[in-house]
């Protein structure tokens, strides 16, 4: 009878130790992952036994069950964090809890070039299929409560490359754009040079995003700068056909014409008024900020594009005239204004 026992234990000890190594084995076995990685998304409010069925009828998880009691036993079931997670290389069940409780998604990037307008960022970022599009336009009133106090959208937003997860929105990615843009703005204002015509931040905005839309030469911000700076230090008009086009909006068709200069109802038309235009024409970078801050001294009041994607730059208009003749009257083949913009 003893020995019955001895073996009844001694068979049970066995079949214990082999179910042991059995799960032993089926918890350290790798997930069916492939080369590319598999991504997962997690939704607010999904249960761990959820994910776990669908990477299993994926074949991904060969033992969803064990994965979800395991989870429950140690509480990881509770520390699972939403989001989007990219299940790549030697991934065993354990190191996908570890994952799925790290919060480390997926990261995208997209880009808000220099020059560029409110409504071309936001369709740039409607075309980012991660992000959700709450804005559809920029009409919409929390963007002008986002920038609120200022009276208008326009070049209140930084131009960068941001990181982002799926399911944030463009409307958080704005504010994020809003605060670097204020952040940057204030640290140039603070160290900025002394006599400058600008009594506010946002002025000196508005003259960065003339910057911006005049030349994309590094070399040439400073001067270009300098040119507006004096000209409206002496009470000159600024010229410039950038703010026109801006304030043509939509019905611009890509030729400025004389009766476009002549336009007294267009409020950016700066051939017409006197002064900075009423609001920025565009998301100015840090460089064209920096430049309207610093601009470049001398005597220069005129510029105009040579053709090669610079300008020339002139101290009287009898100069500047000899210039336009020479650039602009007779153009050269492949004459572009200035280095290509959004």
């Amino acid at each position: 009878m003893i020995r019955k026992l001895l073996l009844l234990f001694l068979l049970l000890l066995l079949a214990g130790i082999l179910g042991f190594q059995t799960l032993e084995r089926a918890w350290e076995e790798p997930l069916a992952v492939s080369g590319d990685g598999v991504q997962v998304v997690i939704e607010p409010g999904e249960s761990l036994r959820s994910v776990a069925r669908r990477l299993h009828e994926q074949g991904v998880l060969r033992h969803p069950d064990m994965l979800v009691l395991y989870a429950r036993w140690t509480g990881a079931d509770q520390r699972i964090k939403r989001g989007e997670y990219l299940l790549t290389g030697r991934l065993t069940p354990s190191m996908l809890l570890d994952l799925l409780q790290s919060g480390r998604v997926i990261q995208y990037q997209v880009t808000l070039p220099e020059g560029i307008t409110l409504s071309q960022a936001l369709a740039i970022l409607g075309r980012e299929e991660p992000l959700d599009p709450v804005l559809v336009d920029v009409g919409d009133d929390r963007i002008q409560a986002l920038v609120d106090p200022y009276p208008h959208a326009e070049g209140l937003f930084f131009p960068d490359s941001y990181h982002y997860s799926r399911g944030t929105t463009n409307l958080q990615l704005l504010q994020r754009a809003h605060r670097k843009l204020l952040e940057v703005l204030e640290e140039e204002w603070q160290e900025r040079a002394d006599g400058l015509p600008y009594e506010t931040p946002y002025e000196a905005l508005v003259m960065a995003s003339i910057i911006e839309r005049e030349t994309g030469l590094p070399q040439e911000r400073g001067e270009i700068a300098g040119v507006f700076v004096r000209r409206l230090q002496r009470g000159m008009r600024l010229q410039t056909d950038p703010t026109v086009i801006y304030g043509l909006g939509p019905d611009f068709d890509g030729n400025l014409r004389r009766t476009d200069l002549a336009d007294d109802a267009n409020p950016y038309n700066t051939y017409r008024i006197t002064g900075l235009p009423p609001t920025p024409i565009a998301l100015p970078g840090r460089a064209s900020i920096h430049a309207a801050l610093h601009p470049v001294e001398g005597s220069t009041l005129f510029f105009v594009a040579r053709g090669d994607g610079g300008h020339e730059f002139s101290a009287t208009l009898a100069e500047h005239e000899a210039a336009v003749r020479k650039f602009q009257l007779q153009r050269r083949e492949n004459y572009h204004s200035s280095p290509e913009k959004p």
